[in-house]
């Protein structure tokens, strides 16, 4: 027999209603396995509470009894519905009543589901006693006042938590129970509080005494928000109890340099050598950056005697950039180590309120979170809520009741916890821990505090938010209101208060001291740890990037070896036998075996690869096929990866070991190819592997872009991050990206690459990138083994081809990639050769790029020996030397010399070239191109002809067989 679908007379949070219960009762009383569990749970605490269980139990409580076990009323099953709505609406909505607000303002709307009458309760109902499943602690009914007393301390004091959108039940039930056995309110003892206070107290004491010495200057206080020292550092205590070795950290600036000094270890003596601006050996990079945007890393004391590593990440005032930086690098470090439960390394990030919900990368870190190439095992979310953003209130940043509704997307729990309670604050802290350690996800702490002074220390915040400012002007700081009730509650003595306070002033005042006499290195060495060995000094000095014949068979036979019962596509048969006998044959080299090959000779020499992007595995191309799938099952498999044995990082058989047994005894084990499609973001995931790039120097990480037009979507990462990171923050990375880049007549928005713009960004004493634009499959291979076997790290741009990936010239020999380099420059082969005297030249192209491909074809046509075309494989670093060489050959070589470029006049490397050849060496460099555009190519292909062939023939001369279109010039 069916069961009837309940239809509420009101809004239930179950659902429930009295009518349906009445129903399901009388088929309880006959058959309790008949109900759904939920209910007969209910039923059997609704007989205990009319039994006599109920009446010992409210006799107890002094609480007047409904009559015995007898039949069963409508009436009383409302009423016992009624309590039940209204315990799981506490749960659901109990933090919309919640005071966590730390001026003690009324909340805003509560719930009005809150309220017993809404759910059928009156006064005559308070004393009775109802059934009160999992919130009495022993399973007995509980008076309804009792029920509703034990509601309101747990969700509506000072900490308000949801976690209804949760839908797994494990997640609930822990939160749940964690919640009301405690009533979130634990006891804390008076060692703990006496923690707590010093805490409190290096928070203040670091503010109150900059801002006496340094009055004017910008330092982004805590101030309104000391209790997040406190959190922070229960949460590292926390994490250490659970074994964590690494916590690795992101926030933007207010409140970054009292963090950096009271939880991750910089000295006082290091910040007050920034704030006297007293360390000038690094001026002569032109760069540096200011104290609150600067990271730090540490070892950091535990309170169990051990330590953990503490790492603050250096963030731009792009707020929420850090996040995905954060992220990456975290994962780089598990990965490692061979965290694969994540539990060793973990990350905390911590929001202003206003960016927490407004900057977009923030749904795209959310996303990140449980995916499978992004996954860092859960995230810990601290909100610093000031309540106001720069001068923007929350009525006019978001439109939602919190600036953490933005978390529920991924169901994490949120806790909105008022600053103004210390105790609740370091409970929280425990909570988020446990269970991000538990359940692996993000959890979001809401810190609800406020900001002491206007945006930055000379700013005027009443101008803007004058009702806000008349509550926090001469409001007593949550220090001394903590002090002063622990002194009233005779944990400490005013004595001690004064005492601790003492202690830390003399402390910053002897560090201020000796920091004038004598100024200490504010930053953290770049070459530590795992940069051991690396430097960041660029040098055009050949790196050895040969492989063997024998290495590159062995790569061959791997990707042309395939699981037993493994069905590829049939499209892709031929394909994987030519790249089985590509290098016995001595088959033309295409860019996929070209990259194929450089990946899987790292991989034999246990160097990690990583290539992240959209539509990585297979290449936006259908050119790649590093992941295959089977065409039946869907399974999938990565050729490169079975080469030889894989290693385990972070155990006895990691990479670089020697197989014991099995066909590939007695050579070492390969390192991993993990390819990973991206979600449809570039902002966080080109973040991500700057951030796992930052941490694994011995890897080669590389990110895809689906076009090279689509990298302009992580422009904040490219400017802020991998261009001046090295200048700005000291710290290094050889992340790679790969572009693809050409003008093929489709349009305006996958033509270009935007090489201009990476090579405006460039410059400064350093070389702060490599872009390069590689003509070759073997040059490419070259060039991506170089950025892994040289001694230095620098970001890698790579234009990437597209029409080039099949072109039938633009392929290499096998004999390119077991002798060679990769070469900056390459000279034009028909003079190398000697199949045409250089003294004939009279005019020399210099270009880069897919252009190379079409002005040699034309000069073929028009079969001319007086033209040379030089390739420029390096834009920056440029070779100058090497280029004044190879011009310098031709007769009045740099008389003669242009530049040619398919890109229009304002884009493309010309400017970059005229600029610096006339600069160093005093060249002048005419052009030949298109005219200057608004607008990557034209949308027109016959247009596109047009404009190809009309630069053409101002090159090399008119085609034979083409009309050169009225008007050209």
């Amino acid at each position: 027999m069916s069961t009837p679908t309940p239809t509420p007379i009101r809004p239930a949070v179950n659902a429930w209603n009295a009518e349906y219960l009445e129903a399901q009762y009388e088929q309880y009383r006959v058959n309790p396995g008949a109900v759904a569990s939920d209910l007969r749970e209910f039923f059997s605490g609704f007989d205990l509470g009319r039994a006599g269980g109920a009446d010992s139990a409210a006799r107890a409580n002094g609480a007047v009894v409904s009559g015995g076990a007898g039949a069963v009323t409508g009436e009383e099953l409302r009423k016992a519905v009624g309590v039940a709505t209204l315990i799981e609406a506490y749960r659901e909505l109990g933090h919309t009543a919640a005071a966590i607000d730390p001026f003690g303002r009324e909340p805003r709307d509560p719930s009005p589901m809150l309220n017993p009458s809404f759910h059928g309760l009156d006064d005559r109902d308070m004393d009775r006693a109802f059934p009160a499943g999992s919130l009495s602690p022993d399973g007995s009914p509980m008076t309804l006042r009792a029920i509703i007393d034990m509601l309101d301390t747990t969700y509506c004091g000072t900490i308000g938590v949801e976690f209804h959108h949760v839908t797994n039940v494990d997640e609930r039930e822990w939160l749940m129970e964690r919640m009301e056995r405690t009533r979130n309110h634990p006891p804390v003892t008076d060692e703990e509080r006496r923690h707590i206070l010093q805490q409190l107290q290096n928070a203040e004491g670091y503010e109150k005494f900059c801002s006496k010495r340094y009055p004017t200057t910008k330092r982004f206080s805590l101030e309104g928000g000391e209790s997040l020292i406190p959190m922070l550092d229960r949460m590292i205590d926390s994490f250490g109890g659970f074994g964590v070795r690494e916590v690795v950290m992101g926030m933007a600036h207010r409140g970054r340099v009292n963090v950096l000094a009271n939880i991750v270890g910089k000295t006082y003596e290091q910040i007050f050598t920034e704030f006297e601006d007293a360390w000038t050996e690094d001026n002569a990079l032109g760069g540096g950056d200011v104290k609150y945007h600067r990271g730090y890393s540490n070892a950091r004391q535990l309170s169990s005697g051990g330590s953990i590593w503490i790492s603050l990440a250096s963030n731009p005032s792009h707020l929420e950039s850090q996040c995905a930086v954060v992220l990456g690098k975290c994962r780089a470090k598990q990965r490692l180590s061979g965290d694969v439960e994540r539990s060793k390394c973990v990350p905390i990030l911590m929001h202003g309120d206003a960016a927490a919900i407004a900057q977009g990368v923030m749904a795209e870190v959310y996303n990140l979170s449980q995916l499978e190439g992004y996954t860092v095992g859960g995230t810990v979310h601290i909100v610093i809520n000031n309540l106001v953003g720069f001068t923007t209130g929350p009525e006019d940043a978001r439109s939602s009741r919190y600036c953490t509704d933005i978390a529920k997307m991924i169901e994490a729990p949120v806790f909105h916890v008022n600053g103004e309670d210390p105790e609740a604050v370091v409970h929280v802290a425990r909570m988020a821990v446990e269970y991000r350690m538990r359940f692996k996800k993000d959890i979001v702490v809401d810190l609800v505090c406020y900001r002491f002074h206007g945006h930055n220390e000379v700013d005027v915040a009443a101008f803007t938010q004058p009702v806000l400012y008349q509550h926090i002007t001469g409001r007593p700081s949550v220090l001394a209101n903590y002090s002063a009730k622990l002194v009233s509650e005779g944990v400490i003595t005013p004595e001690e208060k004064d005492r601790i306070a003492k202690e830390v002033e003399s402390g910053l005042d002897r560090a201020q001291g000796a920091a004038r006499q004598k100024p200490v290195d504010p930053l953290a060495d770049p070459g530590l740890r795992r940069w051991e060995g690396f430097d960041n000094q660029f040098t055009f000095e050949p790196v050895d990037t040969a492989v063997s014949k024998d290495v590159l068979e062995e790569i061959a036979d791997a990707m042309g070896r395939l699981p037993e019962g493994f069905t590829p596509h049939e499209k892709l048969v031929k394909e994987i036998e030519k790249r089985a006998s590509c290098v016995r044959n001595d088959l033309p080299l295409d860019w996929a075996l070209g990259e194929s090959f450089a990946v899987g000779s790292l991989l034999l020499e246990a160097k990690v690869v990583r290539l992240s992007g959209q539509d990585s595995g297979r290449g936006t191309f259908s050119h790649r096929h590093a992941v295959l799938h089977d065409f039946k099952t869907g399974a999938t498999y990565v050729p490169l990866n079975h080469i030889r044995e894989l290693g385990v990082p972070g155990t006895d058989k990691d990479f670089g070991t020697i197989c014991e047994d099995g066909p590939f005894k007695g050579k070492p084990r390969q390192a991993k190819y993990c390819v990973f499609d991206s979600p449809l973001s570039e902002y966080s995931v080109m973040g991500f592997e700057y951030g796992f790039s930052m941490a694994s120097p011995d890897m080669l990480v590389m990110w895809e872009a689906q076009f090279g037009d689509f990298s302009n979507g992580a422009q904040v990462i490219i400017d802020q991050f991998l261009a001046a990171g090295e200048v700005k923050w000291q710290r290094w990375s050889g992340l790679t990206l790969l572009l693809p880049h050409g003008y093929e007549g489709q349009g305006p928005e996958h033509s270009s690459a935007r090489l201009e713009r990476f090579l405006l960004l460039c410059g400064g004493a350093v070389q702060n990138m490599i872009v390069a634009y590689p003509s070759t499959p073997a040059q490419y291979f070259h060039l991506l083994r170089r950025q892994v076997k040289s001694s230095f790290r620098k970001p890698l741009v790579v234009m990437t081809p597209k029409s080039l990936l099949r072109l039938p010239e633009a392929s290499s020999r096998v004999s390119e990639l077991t002798g060679g380099r990769f070469l900056e420059l390459i000279d034009d082969p028909m003079f190398v050769k000697g199949q045409a005297d250089r003294k004939g030249v009279q005019r020399v192209i210099l270009c880069a790029g897919k252009v190379y491909y079409d002005l040699i074809k034309r000069r073929a046509e028009l079969n001319r020996t007086d033209i040379a075309v030089i390739r420029v494989e390096q834009l920056y670093p440029l070779h100058l030397e090497e280029l004044q060489r190879v011009v310098e050959q031709y007769p009045k070589g740099r008389e003669k010399l242009v530049w040619v470029q398919e890109e229009p006049q304002n884009a493309g490397a010309w400017q970059h070239m005229f600029v610096t050849l006339s600069q160093e060496i005093g060249w002048n460099l005419p052009y030949i191109g298109r005219l200057a555009s608004s607008t990557p190519a034209t949308g027109s292909p016959r247009l596109h002809a047009e404009q190809l062939e009309e630069f053409l023939s101002d090159a090399i001369g008119p085609s034979p067989v083409a009309k050169v279109p009225a008007g050209a010039h």
